[in-house]
Parts: C-alpha cells; sequence; structure tokens
C-alpha cells in the first residue's frame, strides 16, 4: 500500500510498501520520469531509495497540502497509465578478486573462493540506489548462496574501489571510508569523481555485471604499467 507523509517542512516522502523488488523499483522509476517531466512550482529536487521517492520543496513556495494533491493526481495518472518499462544501461565493473574478506565469505557459504568469484560474476546486479558515501551503490540481485552478514566491528579505513557483500546486497565503496561490508576485491574504476560532468558513475535503474580481472588487467586500468 502507498503512503504519503512530511518529512520535516520542506519534504514530502512517497512510501511502495516495505519490499525490495524490481516491481517497486520500476514504480519509482516511472515517479522520478514523471518529476523529470512534470515538475511542480516550488519543486527541488527527488531522491530515489529502497521503497520511497523524498520530494524536496520550497516551502515559500508551496506548502505540505498543496504538493501532497499534486503528488496523489500524479499517482492516480501512473496508476492509470502503468509503470513505464525501465531501459537500463548496464555497466560492466571489472574486479581483482581476494580481498581480505573472500575467505571467510567462502568458508561462511561453504564453497570454494573460486565458487564464490564464480557465483559474484554470473549474476546481473540492479543498482536499487545511491547512498551512504557519494556514488555508493546498492546492488539488489546477490545470489543467496554467497549473502553474508556484515562485520561485527566495521573498518576504520575501506579503500575506494572495494567490492564487499552485506546480506543479501552487494556493493562498491566509491570514496575511502570505514564501512562494515565483507571485502571480496577490488574495482580500478572510479566510481565517484567530483570532477566529471556526471560525478557518479553509476546511478539507479542502472544494471551492473561483475568481470573477473588479474593483477595486470588492475594495474592497467589504474594507469599504474608503464606505458598506459
Amino acid at each position: 500500500m502507498n503512503k504519503i507523509y512530511p518529512l520535516g517542512d520542506s519534504a514530502i516522502v512517497l512510501e511502495f510498501g516495505q519490499e525490495i523488488s524490481e516491481e517497486t523499483h520500476q514504480l519509482i522509476h516511472t515517479v522520478c520520469l514523471f518529476l523529470d517531466e512534470y515538475s511542480f512550482e516550488g519543486f527541488i529536487e527527488y531522491v530515489p531509495a529502497f521503497t520511497t521517492v523524498t520530494i524536496f520543496y520550497d516551502p515559500l513556495v508551496s506548502d505540505y497540502q498543496a504538493t501532497e494533491s499534486l503528488l496523489q493526481e500524479m499517482l492516480e495518472e501512473i496508476a492509470e497509465t502503468g509503470a513505464e518499462e525501465d531501459t537500463a544501461v548496464t555497466v560492466e565493473i571489472p574486479v581483482l578478486y581476494g580481498g581480505p574478506d573472500l575467505s571467510f565469505v567462502a568458508a561462511h557459504a561453504g564453497l570454494t573462493e573460486e565458487e564464490v568469484i564464480n557465483l559474484h560474476t554470473s549474476g546481473e546486479y540492479l543498482v536499487h540506489m545511491i547512498g551512504f558515501a557519494p556514488g555508493f551503490p546498492y546492488l539488489g540481485g546477490l545470489n543467496e548462496k554467497i549473502a553474508v552478514p556484515r562485520k561485527q566491528t566495521p573498518r576504520n579505513s575501506v579503500p575506494a574501489g572495494s567490492v564487499g557483500i552485506a546480506g543479501q546486497q552487494t556493493g562498491i565503496y566509491s570514496i575511502e571510508t570505514p564501512g562494515g561490508w565483507q571485502i571480496i576485491g577490488q574495482t580500478p574504476l572510479d566510481l565517484f569523481d567530483a570532477e566529471r560532468e556526471q560525478p557518479s558513475l553509476l546511478r539507479a535503474g542502472n544494471k551492473v555485471r561483475f568481470v573477473a580481472i588479474d593483477a595486470l588487467e588492475f594495474q592497467m586500468l589504474k594507469g599504474e604499467v608503464d606505458g598506459y
């Protein structure tokens, strides 16, 4: 069941149940497309998440009641026309596997490290949301065989590019930050660069496939080998 409720005096939340799913993502994607095309007076921005979209507005231009009424009309129109098909862009992420927690993940799953890598690279993942840190993607679609809990004690520092698993999700640390995900590899790609026109490499709605690479390929992609 959909819910609408205020968040402070300048934001409103649309909640689409509690279940993280492709269907919920499609509905959130449709809401975002609608707001891109038909923003209202006082609209500032929207922030999609797993099961919600938060809409920020200028309270000096529009109030909660007026904003809620507009959003109700939007939801009614979406209900009549149906959710938009998400023509997702698929992004390949090269990974040098062998992170500090790969052996733990393998032991927890009762698998070899190679089997963990094969399962991790065999899936296609959906970017449900960007959060926690700038450019950090929360990826759904992890094979349940390699789902593992977060670390009991988070690390004080996790390098940018670290690929980790936490529960039923996998993700990539976009910047160096503390964190408690189980690290199984490293990508040479920059997930976030404030100097780029589009700072975040990934955005909600993208699909991701992981590709295993070796140390030389990692160095080449990082630009650390002479001549590259």
